[in-house]
């Protein structure tokens, strides 16, 4: 007689402290180490989750983490993936955030086209260049999926909705003052109004 183990699944809610982002392939977002009561963890976040988390997260914030966990009982192995991950209540040590104007957006995109042609660095100039100008709490850096321009990118898209293909580091700056601050002429990337 054969006895097969069946693997168990069900919901699971926990809070703890952001440590990291656990990165696969030098850019692609998979999951988050979490301290706990019990422990250091390792939740994988839904591909939902994956393309839309901001990486400006700080280190040490309380969330609390939804979503599903896996035991397989052959390999011994328990597997946590988030469906939903939000900042834990007030109580848990976190001061409540004050109604703040909605953030804009910029879209980046983060498939592999897009980063090989220089993606990251176009992304970390971004960071920086919002950073220097005060307006981190301002704009978010929403990484996407593909924009369907491959070819030419990489690409991104202003809050404004005018899109930005073959975007290089340098040109950032001028991007930026000329969607957020100053009125500034920019070196020619090709864009066009989605």
């Amino acid at each position: 007689m054969r006895i097969t183990s069946t693997i168990e699944m069900t919901e699971f809610c926990l809070e703890g402290r952001f440590l990291d982002f656990v990165i696969k392939d030098g850019y692609k977002l998979k999951g988050l180490l979490l301290a706990t009561n019990e422990g250091q963890c390792y939740v994988k976040l839904a591909k939902h989750l994956q393309v839309a988390f901001d990486l400006r997260l700080p280190r040490g914030t309380w969330l609390q983490v939804v979503g599903t966990k896996k035991y397989d009982p052959k390999k011994d192995e328990l597997t946590l993936k988030a469906e939903r991950v939000m900042a834990a209540s007030a109580d848990m040590g976190m001061k409540p955030k004050p109604e703040a104007a909605k953030k804009q957006t910029i879209l980046f995109c983060q498939k592999s086209d897009c980063m090989k042609r220089g993606g990251k660095a176009v992304c970390e100039m971004l960071e920086k260049e919002l950073s220097d100008r005060g307006l981190e709490d301002k704009v978010n850096i929403k990484g996407t999926g593909c924009m369907k321009n491959c070819k030419a990118g990489p690409n991104l898209v202003m809050p404004d909705k005018t899109r930005y293909s073959r975007i290089q580091p340098r040109q950032v700056p001028a991007v930026i003052d000329k969607h957020l601050g100053k009125n500034v002429e920019i070196e020619a990337p090709q864009f066009v109004k989605v």
